[in-house]
C-alpha cells in the first residue's frame, strides 16, 4: 500500500513540477528581495522566515515592513489586511468544487492558495493518472517552500549588507506597475474601467483622507465599485470572444 501510495506521489509531483517552476523562479526572487528589505530594517532572518511561512501574502508582507516601524494600530492593520486579502473570498469559492473530498489536504489547500496557485490549480489540464488532490498539494507546496526560501535567504543576505538600500521597498510598487502596463496594453475588454477605477478612487481617497489614511477607504471604495461595475468589466471583445471559444473546442470554460 505505501508503494502504491508511493507512485501516485511521485506522478503528481512530477506533474507539478514543471506547471510551477517559472511561478517558482519568480517567487524566489521577488521574495529574497522582501527578506533583503526586511534585513536592512534591522529584523533577524527568523522574521521573514515566520512571516512568510504564516502570512504568506506577498503584498501584505511587504506592507507589513512599514508596519513594523511605525507607530502600533491594530485596527489599521486588520483592515488593510482584511481589504487586501478580499479578492482570497471570490476565486476561493471558485474552488470549493474542487476541493471536495480532498481529506487532510484540505486546509492546507485553502491555507495555500495564493493568486499564482489559483491560476495553476484552476486552469491546468491534469493527466487521468494523476491524483487530483496531490496534483493541488504540490502546486501548493512548491510554490510556498519557494516564496518562504527565498524570504529567508534575502533575510540572511539583507542583515549583513553594508551598502546604501535606499528605494529597495519599490521593488513591490515596481511589480504592480509592471502587472497594471501588462494589463492596460493586453487586455482583451471593451474598455479599460478596472485599471482607470485602480488610479482615479485612490487619487479621490488621497485628497479626501490624506496620504496617511487612504489606503483603506480606497480599498473599500474599489470593491463597492468593482462589485457593482462586475457587469462592465466582465464584458469581453466579441472577436475575442470567439477566439477563445474556438480554442476551447467551441467552449467557454469558466471556473473549470
Amino acid at each position: 500500500m505505501s508503494q502504491r501510495n508511493g507512485g501516485v506521489k511521485t506522478r503528481a509531483f512530477k506533474a507539478a513540477f514543471p506547471k510551477v517552476l517559472p511561478i517558482c523562479i519568480s517567487f524566489f526572487f521577488l521574495a529574497m528581495s522582501y527578506g533583503v528589505l526586511m534585513g536592512t530594517r534591522g529584523f533577524s532572518f527568523l522574521w521573514p522566515l515566520c512571516m512568510s511561512a504564516f502570512i504568506y501574502t506577498g503584498s501584505m508582507e511587504f506592507v507589513t515592513v512599514n508596519l513594523l516601524v511605525s507607530a502600533f494600530n491594530p485596527f489599521a492593520t486588520l483592515m488593510l489586511a482584511l481589504m487586501m486579502g478580499t479578492r482570497h473570498l471570490f476565486y476561493g469559492l471558485s474552488m470549493l468544487g474542487r476541493f471536495k473530498n480532498m481529506g487532510a489536504k484540505k486546509p492546507y489547500l485553502i491555507y495555500a492558495m495564493c493568486d499564482e496557485t489559483f491560476a495553476v490549480n484552476n486552469s491546468a489540464q491534469i493527466p487521468a493518472d494523476v491524483d487530483r488532490g496531490w496534483f493541488y498539494f504540490f502546486v501548493s507546496l512548491l510554490n510556498q517552500v519557494s516564496w518562504v526560501a527565498g524570504a529567508t535567504l534575502g533575510g540572511i543576505v539583507g542583515g549583513r549588507l553594508t551598502f546604501d538600500t535606499t528605494g529597495l521597498d519599490f521593488v513591490m510598487t515596481a511589480l504592480f506597475v509592471v502587472i497594471f502596463v501588462d494589463q492596460w496594453l493586453t487586455t482583451k475588454r471593451k474598455s479599460h474601467m478596472a485599471a482607470l477605477t485602480g488610479i482615479v478612487v485612490p487619487v479621490i481617497c488621497m485628497a479626501l483622507f490624506g496620504a496617511d489614511n487612504f489606503m483603506i477607504p480606497s480599498l473599500i471604495a474599489m470593491l463597492v465599485m468593482f462589485i457593482m461595475l462586475r457587469p462592465y468589466l466582465d464584458d469581453l471583445k466579441p472577436d475575442n470572444v470567439g477566439k477563445r471559444d474556438d480554442a476551447d473546442g467551441g467552449r467557454i470554460r469558466c471556473g473549470s
